[in-house]
């Protein structure tokens, strides 16, 4: 039987997974059956690539169970935030299996009561020095790092100045402060928002993105840090998606600027460039030490397993082994050459994250479903992740993409575009 329509009230083909959250008159039970009609009636269309089962790592190239396939199916990797490769990296699976040998699975406790090891203690102080800083905490996700610091750190007092395209960890961690939000990137907005809260409250916190996480485009750091700083707010940058990206030796956006020194709270993930799972904060080290006995996810929480040696290594790769963040640039610059020359949006990229940009949710699902039948596995964003028109087909590139991959990915967008008709031939 197919699945209706419209349920509730919500027009399914106008819907989106936002229509979802809370359906007035409808408990649990109701909803989430909604719900569950509304997924039935995507993955009728073959819209629904989420979720999907990998059988193989992370990788340029992944082994997927596509729904209708009976065996997984050989596909172009553009999903993964592994930039350079690590998590395939033998030199960081050996420091893992080392860690494994040595400490065993888990750490069985939360840092303050038995579960800070000497692997968590090198971790804080080799991530801090990455950063030029003294101190650093480490969560054991980088959504967490952001929910739970901003959480800890900003009350009813204070007020948290927010880009609009920050990650929604951020805007999660700011729930229980004030809140003001300023239209991405633009700086007089900004400024007109400093000046409107100057005086009346006890501490203001401007909070951006280094590398954002949709458009991929960065923030202009430096005449960010001049406002904040002028009307005497702090700052904090979350540069998940720069690090090993962006800047001489991929220390993100602080390095492309040369502020490393100058921003309140430096906040990111191990869970991209750094190929494993986890969040830190980096900054002041009473700051730190406070956040380490007063941030509650941090405090309550079992700590990350001994395989985050892991990370150690990988941190050390950076320095050690350049050519991937340069062999990375290359397959960045000739993937977004090749999209361009196609006539795709790919926006204000300039960063690993490249966009397809086509505006209407339907047709971006649409598209998906057939870079799937080329091989191509990629991301549909459509809303609320993005606004309602402006759908896109988000990738992530690796240093480890071949020049046949990419340009498999760039064959199957041109008959994408010959079937769907995408680009604007105006």
């Amino acid at each position: 039987m197919k699945t209706p329509l419209a349920v509730a009230g919500i027009n399914f083909e106008e819907a989106s997974f936002k229509n979802f959250e809370n359906i007035g008159g409808y408990d649990m039970y109701a909803r989430a059956n909604i719900f569950n009609e509304y997924l039935d009636f995507l993955d009728e269309r073959g819209h629904l690539n989420y979720r999907m089962e990998a059988v193989s790592g992370c990788g340029p190239e992944m082994e997927v169970l596509i729904p209708g396939k009976s065996k997984p199916q050989t596909m172009v990797g553009l999903v993964s935030n592994d930039y350079l490769g690590f998590t395939q990296h033998p030199k960081v699976k050996a420091a893992v299996i080392e860690a494994v040998q040595q400490y065993g699975t888990g750490a069985g406790a939360s840092p303050a009561i038995g579960g800070h090891f000497s692997f968590h203690q090198r971790l804080e102080e080799k991530i801090a020095q990455f950063f030029k800083r003294d101190s650093a905490i480490l969560y054991t996700t980088g959504y967490t790092a952001n929910s739970a610091t901003f959480q800890c750190l900003l009350q009813k007092e204070d007020i948290a100045i927010l880009d609009m395209a920050v990650h929604a960890s951020v805007f999660e961690g700011c729930q229980l402060t004030n809140v003001k939000r300023f239209p991405h990137n633009n700086l007089e907005m900004l400024e007109l928002v400093l000046k409107q809260t100057k005086g009346k409250y006890r501490n203001r916190m401007v909070i951006i993105d280094g590398v954002y996480s949709q458009d991929g485009d960065l923030a202009p750091l430096d005449k960010i840090l001049e406002l904040t700083k002028s009307y005497g707010a702090y700052l904090a940058i979350d540069d998940a998606h720069g690090t090993g990206v962006i800047g001489k030796t991929g220390r993100g956006v602080l390095e492309l600027y040369d502020l490393f020194d100058q921003v309140d709270l430096i906040t990111g993930t191990f869970s991209k460039t750094f190929a494993h799972l986890g969040g830190y904060i980096v900054g002041n080290p009473e700051l730190i030490r406070f956040l380490k006995f007063q941030s509650r996810q941090h405090l309550f929480s079992a700590t990350s397993s001994p395989a985050a040696a892991g990370i150690i290594k990988a941190i050390e790769l950076l320095d050690e082994e350049p050519h991937w963040q340069s062999q990375l640039w290359g397959n960045i610059d000739y993937f977004k050459k090749g999209l361009l020359e196609l006539g795709f949006d790919v926006g204000a990229t300039q960063s690993a994250i490249i966009p397809v940009k086509i505006g209407d949710p339907k047709k971006t699902g649409e598209a998906g479903r057939l870079l799937l039948e080329y091989g191509v596995y990629s991301n549909p964003i459509i809303y609320p992740a993005v606004s309602k028109n402006d759908a896109r087909i988000r990738m992530s590139l690796m240093a480890t993409h071949t020049r046949e991959q990419l340009d498999k990915t760039l064959n199957a967008f041109a008959d994408v575009d010959r079937k769907m008709g995408i680009v604007n031939k105006s």
